[in-house]
């Protein structure tokens, strides 16, 4: 990918020194207002959270029937080396990023799941937490101390932890 990026970088760069000729040679503001604007838009546009809003709109349904599924017991912990990690069935498995897995752990008689959205090493990792039992009962109940959790629905917060 750095390669990729380095290609990006150095296109940008001719661009906006020939827009900075354009400018001083040809009294031609745009293509420098062009450069300008779209790198105001590149540090201050929240393409995370547009993402995450997208992704849980898209998939909100989908994760509630497979809550059910949990719930009712049609999917079982299935991962012999983790208790607490379920695989998803296939057509699933774009649910939750980094290996189509979920965390459920039961908690009295309903399931706090965790659907990953990113997956990195060791314990950073964040995602969509279905919690019956609220915002303050989901660091007890995964075990966690959270930087972040931000409520999207009923019953659905967005979590991260580092």
């Amino acid at each position: 990918m750095l390669p990729v990026w380095l290609l990006l970088f150095g296109f940008f760069i001719v661009v906006t020194v020939l827009a900075v000729v354009q400018l001083f040679k040809f009294k031609n503001w745009q293509p420098l207002a062009i450069q300008i604007f779209t790198i105001v838009f590149l540090f201050y546009f929240p393409f995370t959270e547009t993402m995450l809003d997208l992704d849980f709109k898209m998939h909100k349904a989908d994760r509630e029937e497979v809550v059910k599924m949990v719930e009712s017991g049609e999917i079982k912990y299935n991962v012999p080396d983790s208790p607490s990690l379920i695989r998803l069935p296939k057509q699933y498995d774009q649910l939750s990023k980094g290996g189509g897995e979920v965390i459920a752990v039961l908690t009295g008689e309903h399931y706090t799941i965790l659907f990953f959205t990113f997956r990195g090493l060791l314990d950073n990792f964040s995602g969509f937490v279905y919690s019956p039992n609220g915002k303050k009962a989901i660091e007890k109940d995964l075990d966690e101390d959270f930087i972040e959790i931000k409520k999207y629905a009923e019953n659905w917060y967005w979590v991260s932890s580092s």
